[in-house]
């Protein structure tokens, strides 16, 4: 019998390895989040919630780039030395001018998330570079399967976080200190990543569909369907700021430091299971299996979050939002559906459809109308989770139906 010891050098090298990785990063990146919460309080922390939000809505082209390298490279592995030198210079030239944009932009995002200091909207410029350079790198390696090094890339972009951001901020408890804190963490994986392909390749088949410009179409495509998950997915707490009181929009960012850890906890499954769906030949199996894998965890984390409400607390910021305490379930619902949300729009992606995107800015412009709309707590987060679920069986029906194999075992072809 093998020991666990024995076992260990297979489970890097197998798809575990990302499994355990992105669970210390969730578990690192949570920390974070819950250190802040504490140390901050629910005004300084509800400006922290409205900037991380704001970066995750960025991240869709490093998550765009990621999604068609990985795409490209799991299709086409006899071209991948053209795909990896293509994909690094769209990636360098993409991080630099968002960087370029979002300095543009600063006197926006301090007015939009009423910041009150341009110092702190000047530094989201900053941090997107490192943040949208991780993509290509860790699109590369996803695939080729090359999971040990990937899970490197993933463990640095939790564990830098934790230690540097908690130490600033316990020196300067304040949102600037914590943004600080995540852009030199964002550093890390980017070192890492060129060290793990800085080795050169043998030139190996050359194709016209790997050229820069088809690149960077494809990396536009997929990341503007990511934009639109992750504004579904983060919009709420901008319009909590707008239609809240202050200490009710901080409750409700500490309520969606539950709502984020059950988005992400199944990521691993995302990571995994995306170069088997763009395998046309395994794309219904690999759904289905993924999809019933992250609501199991969704359910479990929502299970708890109910039975043990107290404990539930204590992960989101302690009794400074207590009055959240017997809603925190709710929030639990919210992340499994947004979780199962995030599967299907990499299903999308797999498949390169286009116009399932459609109805994800759909359900957008509905959370922010009925959003504007509301003026409570518990009515915010009913609206977002109405909606959200709605626009989840429709897109589930709507790709069950499109990878259906015809009579000669072949999915249907189709833009949907």
């Amino acid at each position: 019998m093998a020991t666990p010891l024995r076992r260990l050098p297979a489970l890097l090298q197998s798809g575990g390895s990302i499994a355990i990785a992105m669970a210390i990063m969730n578990v690192s990146t949570y920390g974070f989040t819950m250190i802040a919460a504490r140390v901050l309080g629910p005004r300084s922390y509800g400006a922290l919630a409205s900037l991380m939000a704001t970066l995750l809505v960025i991240t869709v082209l490093q998550l765009g780039l990621q999604a068609t390298a990985a795409r490209r490279i799991a299709a086409e592995p006899t071209h991948v030395a053209q795909i990896e030198r293509t994909i690094l210079g769209v990636t360098y030239r993409a991080a630099l001018a968002l960087g370029v944009l979002l300095l543009a932009l600063t006197p926006v995002l301090n007015s939009l998330l009423r910041l009150d200091s341009y110092a702190t909207a000047a530094l989201v410029s900053v941090v997107s570079i490192p943040f949208t350079i991780m993509g290509g790198q860790a699109g590369i390696l996803q695939g080729e399967r090359r999971w040990a090094p990937l899970a490197v890339l993933y463990l640095l972009s939790g564990v830098p976080r934790l230690v540097i951001g908690t130490a600033l901020i316990l020196v300067s408890p304040t949102e600037f200190a914590a943004l600080i804190g995540t852009g030199i963490g964002a550093c890390a994986p980017v070192i890492a990543g060129w060290w793990f392909l800085r080795r050169p390749r043998a030139e190996g088949a050359q194709s016209e569909a790997h050229g820069f410009r088809r690149v960077m179409a494809e990396t536009f495509q997929n990341s503007q369907v990511l934009l639109a998950f992750f504004a579904l997915s983060n919009v709420d707490i901008v319009i909590a700021r707008n239609v809240l009181t202050e200490h009710d929009a901080g409750l409700y960012a500490g309520g969606l430091i539950l709502t984020k850890a059950v988005l992400f906890l199944p990521q691993f499954v995302i990571v995994v299971a995306f170069p088997s769906m763009a395998d046309a030949g395994q794309r219904r199996r690999t759904l289905s299996i993924s999809l019933a894998a992250v609501a199991v965890i969704g359910v479990a984390v929502t299970a708890g979050a109910a039975l043990l409400s107290d404990l539930a607390l204590v992960f989101v910021g302690g009794d400074s939002y207590s009055e959240i305490a017997q809603h925190l379930w709710i929030f639990a619902v919210l992340g499994t559906v947004l979780a199962m949300l995030q599967l299907l729009t990499y299903s999308v992606l797999a498949r390169q459809g286009q116009r399932s995107a459609y109805l994800v800015w759909g359900a957008l412009v509905a959370i922010v109308g009925l959003g504007l709309a509301t003026s409570t707590l518990r009515g915010l987060l009913s609206v977002v989770i109405g909606v959200d679920s709605a626009l989840l069986l429709l897109l589930l029906g709507i790709s069950l139906y499109v990878i259906r194999p015809t009579p000669d075992r072949e999915p249907v072809p189709s833009h949907r």
